[in-house]
């Protein structure tokens, strides 16, 4: 059973910068795909950002140039570096896994989720 546990959210002002982490536990072998994904208020739910060895890593528009994602291994953490943030990027954030080789920002993709953490981005 895969468990994702994320941390790091917090408020901040415009053109701020925020980390999150969440901290994967029971992936077995290197076939797996790591995503993020957010919610806002009202809104459906949006891929932003996913890593995996065999198809490498994928940005929504909305924030290419601006958010980082990574994958430290030996720590079994996935990371989301988060720059340059707008009020828009205002939601809960997610990470989620999947076995095998696809890896897309399609949430329905994805079997195991994270509770989330709130980031606020103020004006």
């Amino acid at each position: 059973q895969v468990q994702l546990v994320e941390s790091g959210g917090g408020s901040v002002q415009a053109g701020g910068s925020l980390r999150l982490s969440c901290a994967v536990s029971g992936l077995t072998g290197w076939r797996y795909c790591l995503g993020w994904f957010r919610q806002a208020a009202g809104k459906e739910r949006e891929g932003i950002a996913t890593v995996s060895r065999l198809s490498g890593i994928n940005y929504a528009d909305s924030v290419k140039g601006r958010f980082t994602i990574s994958h430290d291994n030996a720590k079994n953490t996935l990371f989301l570096d988060m720059n340059s943030l707008k009020p828009e990027d205002t939601a809960m954030y997610y990470c989620a896994s999947r076995g095998g080789s696809r890896c897309t920002l399609v949430g329905p993709d994805f079997n195991y989720w994270g509770q989330g953490t709130q980031v606020t981005v103020s004006s």
